[in-house]
């Protein structure tokens, strides 16, 4: 059948499909569909930077025109990975230059980017448009302004959450003044001023800007201005939101953005004033996005501007939104899809504010189409839990994180096994799941049992034994990334599914009861896994194989040994029972 059609057609079917798994799929069918699946594959995702060799995807797929890319694990965003682990896309950068003149767009993630990076991807790709960096690091405003300067096609740059050195503000004026096709700008990380007479430039002679999202710098009274220039946008970060403004100033604000009658997206709102607050409300209506996941806006005011947002679909806010303001939510946003509730003050132990369970039992019977939730509160209860599950079986994404560890039920003391066993039996299509509070090896079963749809699991502070980590292990079918921390998980569990884990992306676990004779025999045992051993204590050879390890990180890996590790790093294969950096 396969040689039965000619390639052309082939090559235009696998254009329509998206997908990176099926993509995979089609290119196992036979010799023939592998051969034109690599030669028309144009985007490339490798989830973990180690896991193949940047020379293999360049033989691989040889006319790529996108590519994204993941470094440190995901529990690098809590500080749980150590300074200089790696994640460096030097490698990748260099072997993309030389193979791929034609590459148009490079996202990465949790990714050691340097200046001379930068300057390479400026040099070498001569149609390049997207650079996205996410929670990135090490460079600086120089290495932009190389990108600025010689990207003449650029359409998106997005720094979202990247540790940037500010060297100057001046860098957006290395842009040249015949570059007009940016489409997408996120700054909102940096630090220090940016130029605003160069950024008003920019924005003014880019007429298909529809994404800005500016950084704290840039004053309110400013904004109007720039929002002038670009009345087409679609997403607005504001910069600060608070200053003395005069009533023109406050009524060229409320012109500037009932102007923009395209804006579904809002987001920053540093040091908000309550008072301007209303220069948004007619924007409001067609809201789709809000992040207000920085401003400190009290309940009652946050009520009255969610209360008008009929058509939101995704709400990022602090607590100070409360029980009361998440029930405003669920009268007014029947069409929410996502909430993230983040804690305004994390490591009080007092409550400075009043967000209960309750508050999440509302928006869960309140808003039909709700799917994601990453909750951060102070109590939770079984009935609580039981009931959002009742209610919202769509869920795919619930991510729970009571502050205090090991906090129970608050109303029985009990363990919130059976509040989390209702979340996994009910949820059918649950994909990511975040655990904690008190709980036992029970709730363990009741995952391996029902989360068969499961990809991503985080848990820290839970379990009672081995047996939790095997239930897991052997009962959830599609798990691909598991992070474990502070529990008491060990050996057993581990060498008894080691086979699970070359099905897996990765494994992290920290400050469990993982010894380091048993890493060694997974390393033994498992070679097509990397078994990477962090301890800065020292080499685990000076204390006895029975003695726990600091943190392990386990990944499936095409590549073999990485040989960018830091001296706290050891990796054991099959080769040698301890593999030094």
């Amino acid at each position: 059948m396969a040689y039965s059609i000619p390639e052309e057609v082939l090559e235009h079917v696998f254009s329509f499909i998206g997908s990176d798994r099926d993509r995979n799929a089609v290119s196992l069918v036979c010799k023939s569909w592998y051969e034109i699946e690599r030669w028309c594959r144009r985007r490339v995702f490798v989830g973990n930077c180690y896991a193949v060799s940047p020379a293999a995807v360049v033989r691989r797929f040889p006319k790529v025109r996108s590519i994204e890319l993941k470094g440190k694990p995901h529990f690098a965003d809590f500080n749980l990975v150590p300074e200089g682990w790696g994640g460096y896309v030097s490698p990748w950068i260099a072997a993309m230059a030389c193979a791929y003149p034609w590459l148009e767009e490079i996202r990465l993630k949790r990714m050691v980017v340097t200046d001379d990076c930068l300057e390479l991807i400026a040099k070498s790709f001569k149609n390049f448009k997207v650079l996205v960096l996410s929670f990135c690091e090490g460079f600086s405003t120089g290495g932009l302004a190389a990108v600025a300067a010689n990207c003449r096609n650029l359409r998106e740059l997005d720094l979202r959450e990247s540790e940037v050195e500010d060297m100057s503000g001046h860098w957006l004026s290395h842009f040249p003044d015949s570059y007009t096709s940016l489409v997408s700008l996120n700054i909102s990380c940096l630090g220090s001023e940016v130029s605003f007479s160069a950024l008003e430039r920019l924005v003014g002679r880019c007429p298909n800007l529809r994404s800005l999202r500016l950084n704290r710098t840039v004053p309110l009274d400013r904004l109007a201005n720039l929002l002038r220039r670009a009345p087409q946008l679609a997403e607005l970060g504001t910069g600060v939101y608070s200053a003395e403004l005069r009533s023109d100033d406050f009524s060229n604000l409320v012109g500037a953005l009932a102007g923009c009658r395209d804006l579904r997206s809002l987001s920053g709102f540093w040091d908000v004033v309550p008072a301007y607050l209303p220069a948004v409300y007619p924007l409001c209506p067609g809201l789709t996005s809000l992040n207000l996941s920085y401003a400190t806006i009290q309940s009652s005011e946050l009520a009255k501007l969610i209360s008008q947002c009929h058509s939101l679909q995704r709400l990022l806010v602090l607590d100070y939104i409360e029980d009361s303001g998440l029930e405003a939510l669920a009268v007014s946003c029947k069409d929410l899809r996502e909430l993230r509730v983040f804690p305004s003050e994390p490591f009080n132990r007092e409550a400075n504010v009043s967000l209960t369970e309750q508050g999440l039992v509302s928006v869960s019977e309140g808003c039909p189409k709700l799917q994601s939730v990453l909750y951060f509160c102070r109590q939770m209860s079984n009935a609580a839990l039981v009931t959002i599950a009742r209610n919202r079986p769509n869920m795919t994404r619930f991510r729970l994180c009571i502050i205090e560890p090991r906090s129970p039920d608050y109303l029985t003391r009990e363990p919130l096994d059976t509040g989390f066993g209702a979340i996994v039996q009910q949820c059918k299509d649950l994909q990511r799941l975040s655990l904690s509070g008190l709980l036992t090896d029970r709730v363990f079963e009741y995952i391996g049992t029902y989360a068969k749809k499961l990809e991503m699991l985080s848990l820290a502070f839970a379990g009672d034994s081995d047996l939790g980590l095997h239930h897991v292990l052997s009962g959830c079918d599609s798990l691909r990334k598991l992070e474990i921390r502070d529990c008491p998980f060990g050996d057993k569990a581990l060498l008894a599914n080691a086979a699970k884990l070359e099905t897996m992306r990765s494994l992290w676990m920290s400050s469990c009861s993982v010894s380091f004779g048993a890493c060694k025999l997974l390393g033994q045992k498992m070679p097509r896994l990397n078994v990477e051993v962090m301890d800065e204590r020292g080499h685990p050879d000076s204390r006895p194989e029975s003695c726990p390890v600091e943190k392990l990180y386990v990944y499936r890996t095409v590549a073999g040994p990485r040989f960018d590790m830091p001296d706290f790093v050891w990796t054991m294969d099959e080769d040698s029972a301890l593999r030094p950096s």
